[in-house]
């Protein structure tokens, strides 16, 4: 893990606070505004240039927790977070909308990082990867207009239209770039070179949103800071029941202990920067929506670099080497 990977929380919150600062002390916020979304669209198409969707063909020995991993993420998540929103978020509906986006989209890069760190299986965390990128793109418009009430406020074709923006053209652009590269360069250079150079550039293309968006909302993070308090609360119960469901149906399966551990990580882990995408494109008059995502990651990553630790496969005591 690089020392960028391991510091992003730190990362993360450095430019926040830089943001805040150059938007309260310079008349920057419209200049900045306009950099959000291009920085996220960008910082997304590297993300998916990474995805090989051959990989699903490695679920295949783990069907069994792949399956439970899409019911853990895809049914029981989501009605945790309309759940958690609802019930201690009710008075602040752009708070509730944040949550929501950030909690029901399955985290498609990092979670990778911490299953490896766990010695989780590889090949099942890989190839589940696109599965969770494809549901999410196709279910997160019928979730917010579900789970999101009175709060969600967006019309059916605009969210569409934010989610076909954010997350269709990036992936687009990145299904071309894998395919020109293998045709010109070879797959060799494209998963040796291009893919490992589109990794590199995923934090710092969100650290420039982050800080940007910062920057453009600066007064009005700056005048809600108590209502960011309240996502604590919400957060912190979904980091403990969400592992904590994982690890009972990893029970109840029987699962070998690798498939436990990305089972666990693949339901804690969120994709908090497509969700910041999204906020940004489907609520631009209600930043706060978009701010509340940027709590996400600061506890978080904490959280998974624990859970790395608590799941972890212990090497046998007889294994050679141990």
């Amino acid at each position: 893990m690089s020392t960028s990977e391991k510091f992003q929380s730190v990362f993360v919150a450095m430019a926040a606070l830089g943001g805040l600062g150059l938007g309260l002390l310079l008349p920057v916020g419209g200049a900045a505004g306009h950099l959000v979304l291009p920085a996220l669209m960008l910082m997304l198409t590297a993300v998916f240039v990474q995805v090989d969707a051959g990989q699903v063909r490695e679920a295949r020995s783990a069907r069994s927790a792949v399956a439970a991993g899409l019911v853990l993420n895809f049914v029981f998540t989501p009605l945790l977070a309309g759940a958690l929103g609802a019930g201690l978020l009710g008075d602040s509906p752009d708070l509730r909308i944040g949550l929501l986006l950030l909690l029901v989209t399955p985290c498609t890069d990092w979670y990778l990082v911490f299953t490896g760190l766990a010695r989780g299986h590889m090949g099942m965390a890989a190839a589940v990867l696109p599965v969770n990128l494809v549901l999410q793109l196709l279910l997160l418009p019928v979730y917010v207009l579900l789970l999101g009430g009175d709060a969600a406020m967006v019309d059916t074709g605009t969210l569409v239209e934010a989610v076909l923006l954010v997350l269709v053209v990036p992936l687009v652009l990145a299904v071309a770039a894998r395919w020109a590269a293998r045709r010109w360069r070879g797959a060799a250079w494209r998963d040796g070179v291009m893919a490992p150079r589109a990794s590199r550039a995923v934090l710092p293309l969100l650290y420039a949103a982050v800080l940007a968006m910062f920057a453009w909302q600066a007064r009005t993070v700056a005048s809600h800071l108590g209502d960011l308090a309240g996502l604590v609360p919400p957060l912190v119960l979904f980091f403990v029941v969400a592992p904590s469901a994982a690890l009972l149906a990893s029970r109840l399966l029987r699962l070998p202990p690798d498939q436990r551990v990305t089972l666990v990580m693949t339901t804690a882990a969120r994709n908090s920067p497509i969700a910041l995408a999204i906020a940004v494109a489907a609520f631009p008059d209600r930043p706060l929506v978009a701010v509340a995502l940027v709590a996400g990651p600061l506890l978080e990553l904490p959280v998974l670099a624990l859970l790395s630790q608590l799941v972890r496969v212990r090497p046998r005591a007889d294994a050679p080497g141990t």
